[in-house]
């Protein structure tokens, strides 16, 4: 589910869900007018793509995300080139896969993977983002982060030339689990205590997210929100 929230007026944000529930992708775009849309539909549509026409391939799940990742940074600076007026767009990415390989995931910029399981919930991913940093080398604290100026600064996203090589790792899920993909328009107005709170009510994936957004946008809703669950 995804809306744009109270304040902004164009959704950024994109998600895909694989109608076989192989795969979910969450993009939450930037760049001034038009250029953040379009950024995180070309991510999202290029990913899906290449992820449908190479599923069965022999390729290891690591090297076929890889190469969906770079398929989608070459079209998006490709995009840049053709329109000068979204030559800073760019995206983040977070991406949750379940192949014969295993279950694997994957994320660029400040989109969030949590995975909650028996009442207790865990942030995956780690923010690419220069406070989530500073807090891992003790430099800053997890209270001062929270309204610090430079919290949206990202060191990595969709869209640059200088793309690294993007990490994939196996992604240890158990049946029962609960698998939550997002924007940070829902973790800047809802905390993961919240978070954990909405998922501890027992309710089905639809209400859950519902409630989730409903919660966001009530605390402010200052950016668009996506949200994904994935029970497994």
């Amino acid at each position: 589910m995804t809306d744009p929230g109270v304040v902004r007026s164009v959704n950024q944000d994109s998600y895909y869900i694989d109608p076989e529930r192989r795969f979910f992708i969450v993009a939450d775009g930037m760049g001034g007018h038009a250029g953040g849309q379009e950024a995180s539909q070309i991510a999202t549509e290029t990913i899906q793509a290449h992820l449908e026409e190479h599923w069965n391939s022999p390729r290891a799940a690591g090297e076929l995300l890889q190469e969906a990742i770079t398929a989608a940074n070459e079209k998006i600076i490709e995009d840049q080139l053709k329109n000068p007026e979204r030559q800073e767009m760019g995206t983040t990415l977070v991406i949750a896969i379940f192949r014969d390989d295993g279950s694997w995931y994957t994320h660029i910029g400040d989109s969030r993977l949590y995975r909650f399981r028996e009442q207790k919930l865990e942030q995956v991913t780690e923010d690419h983002t220069l406070i989530a940093r500073a807090i891992k080398m003790g430099d800053l604290s997890e209270e001062d982060a929270k309204n610090h100026p430079y919290r949206h600064i990202l060191f990595k996203c969709l869209g640059r030339r200088d793309l690294p090589p993007v990490t994939v790792s196996p992604l240890d899920v158990q049946s029962g689990d609960s698998l939550i993909l997002c924007s940070d328009g829902l973790t800047e107005e809802v905390s993961d205590e919240e978070i954990s709170d909405y998922l501890q009510t027992g309710a089905d994936c639809q209400e859950t997210v519902e409630n989730l957004v409903a919660a966001a946008k009530k605390a402010g809703g200052s950016d668009n929100i996506t949200v994904v669950m994935v029970s497994c």
